[in-house]
């Protein structure tokens, strides 16, 4: 008989992150956020998690003690939602922040996972486009993320949403939302003219609607090594309320 879904998410915090713990809290799954121990609003988002039924872990990001965290909670699922913007990365003052977050956290879960020791799924949140060949950094470390998944023994899910934004979002992204928008209107006009297919394609998604597409993806098949493109995303946060699975 197999163990009942448990979850370990790393970038909790984050637009996706808030949504997916949300997300995995409606569907009854045992629940971590992991937080940074040093994060300047960890108690109101201690607060926050635990009105839902989560727990909350602050291991500080070092492999040994991630490690150690993840053999002692024993998830069966670990969402690796981490990223930052250039702007935020400049106030707190770190250099090359996609190379040292985005890839460099995400890597250092990645080992401590496969250092747990038991079987887990490891959930990446990457982009579409991701490729390591571009000058793009931001789509760069996620391809090269996403060749270490695809090289190693991990089961895995990898998501590839292109814009994911909405009103609900609190971090101001202008460039972001102002593309998204653009797009969103362009592809209306031609699912109108026919191409429907082509804005459940291109469309932005929402935090919750990727939460939905994750944790229905995440936890159909814990052994699977699967790559999601936005359609798939899609398709799967529209089944998990046309079954209930989130009201």
């Amino acid at each position: 008989m197999s163990a009942p879904p448990a979850a370990f998410v790393a970038g909790a915090t984050g637009y996706t992150g808030r949504s997916v713990v949300a997300e995995l809290r409606r569907r009854g799954v045992a629940t971590v956020a992991h937080l940074r121990p040093d994060s300047r609003d960890r108690a109101r988002w201690t607060e926050r998690f635990a009105s839902s039924g989560a727990s909350v872990d602050l291991t500080p990001w070092d492999a040994a003690a991630l490690r150690d965290t993840l053999v002692r909670l024993r998830p069966t699922v670990v969402f690796a939602l981490l990223g930052t913007t250039r702007a935020r990365a400049g106030k707190e003052g770190i250099d090359d922040p996609y190379e040292r977050i985005d890839f460099g956290l995400t890597e250092m879960l990645r080992t401590a996972a496969i250092g747990a020791g038991h079987q887990l799924r490891f959930v990446y949140l990457s982009a579409y486009g991701a490729t390591e060949r571009t000058t793009n950094k931001y789509l760069a470390v996620r391809g090269r993320m996403e060749r270490l998944l695809h090289d190693g023994t991990l089961p895995f899910l990898i998501a590839q949403p292109l814009f994911i934004t909405g009103p609900d979002r609190e971090e101001s992204r202008a460039a972001e939302r102002i593309g998204a928008a653009v797009l969103d209107s362009v592809l209306r006009a031609a699912a109108w003219m026919g191409a429907a297919r082509l804005r459940e394609r291109f469309a932005s998604m929402t935090g919750g609607e990727l939460a939905r597409a994750l944790v229905t993806l995440a936890l159909e098949d814990q052994a699977a090594r699967r790559v999601a493109d936005a359609v798939t995303l899609r398709r799967a946060a529209g089944s998990a309320l046309t079954e209930g699975a989130a009201p």
